[in-house]
């Protein structure tokens, strides 16, 4: 049985109320990205190898194999393009002040001046030397400190980041303050520590009750399901998406990566009064969250004149198969 808990309770889906930086100096540095792109240029033409780089130099500036190319490249030249901010990589497009810093396009959105000489960010002018030389270079994962040993062509990284399973995970309760992050295999021992009036369910047909789904405000229930060696959240929450219209919002989160939760379908099933209402759907993963299915109306929608017309009670059942696919 699930049942909405109090707010900031963090337990059954907590009710919601109310409802090293760069160093040397600026120009040693643009010096030295001048001569890693000189090198890199004479590469593209056949004439030279960045040095470490071995056969691979003779590739194209925009070429690079995927994954684990250049094995060879000293560090030094992906240091340069360190961002004085946030410390991950400045990638393509480019930009520099007028004093020739680089800083990714992230931080410079949520900058008004160069951090490192405190000039003007604008007006903005490319660096297609530095994006030369970027195209040649492989770049660590994100998440490397984390596990993950991929190094990468700048144009891949993003998209691998997206799906890396190093990526942490944040605490998958709809409504929660908890602020807890971690990898994958440390979701459930979290859920069943901390998250403890969550109730499981084992099998791959279960019913969901959802309980007293006429209390006011914003509302949350949540259950877990376990079935194929995975588990399952199941959410229901009540909210105004449209002012002054609630309406409830049924959906399942996979514990687990995108990936596998292609590997999976789940129907959504609501009987009562000879009326069925269904739903199909590939389960969401954790990673995306219930507030993006809810955003996109990518679940099961209905409003509380439809939600009383299955009630029983003020209790609300919902049939819940999960498939493999």
């Amino acid at each position: 049985m699930s049942r909405p808990s109090s707010a900031g309770g963090g337990g059954l889906g907590a009710g919601k109320a109310g409802g090293g930086k760069h160093g040397g100096t600026a120009s040693a540095a643009a010096a030295a990205a001048a001569a890693a792109a000189a090198a890199a240029v004479a590469a593209a033409a056949g004439v030279g190898s960045v040095p470490g780089s071995g056969s691979a130099a003779a590739s194209s500036a925009g070429s690079l194999p995927p994954a684990a190319a250049l094995p060879g490249q000293p560090s030094e030249l992906t240091a340069l393009f360190e961002c004085p901010v946030c410390f991950d990589y400045v990638l393509p497009p480019i930009l520099q002040c007028q004093a020739g810093h680089l800083v990714c396009n992230p931080c410079r959105q949520k900058l008004s001046c160069c951090p490192t000489c405190r000039g003007p960010l604008s007006p903005s002018i490319r660096n297609l030397a530095m994006e030369n030389v970027a195209s040649t270079l492989p770049f660590p994962c994100k998440y490397s400190g984390s596990g993950c040993l991929l190094v990468l062509h700048h144009s891949q990284k993003a998209d691998h980041e997206e799906l890396c399973e190093f990526r942490p995970y944040t605490c998958p309760c709809p409504g929660a303050t908890c602020k807890w992050a971690g990898p994958l295999e440390a979701v459930m021992p979290h859920l069943m520590h901390t998250h403890k009036s969550i109730t499981t369910l084992q099998g791959e047909d279960i019913v969901f009750l959802a309980t007293d789904i006429s209390l006011p405000g914003a509302v949350d229930w949540v259950m877990m399901q376990s079935c194929f060696s995975h588990h399952f959240m199941l959410v229901l929450e009540k909210q105004e998406k449209f002012e002054g219209h609630q309406q409830f919002f049924a959906v399942v989160l996979l514990i687990g990566a995108r990936k596998q939760a292609q590997n999976f379908a789940y129907r959504l099933e609501l009987n009562g009064n000879r009326r069925r209402l269904t739903w199909e759907a590939t389960p969401h993963s954790i990673h995306d969250g219930v507030a993006a299915a809810i955003l996109n109306s990518d679940c099961l929608v209905f409003d509380t004149s439809v939600a009383h017309l299955f009630a029983d009670n003020g209790n609300l059942g919902i049939n819940v198969t999960i498939s493999m696919c």
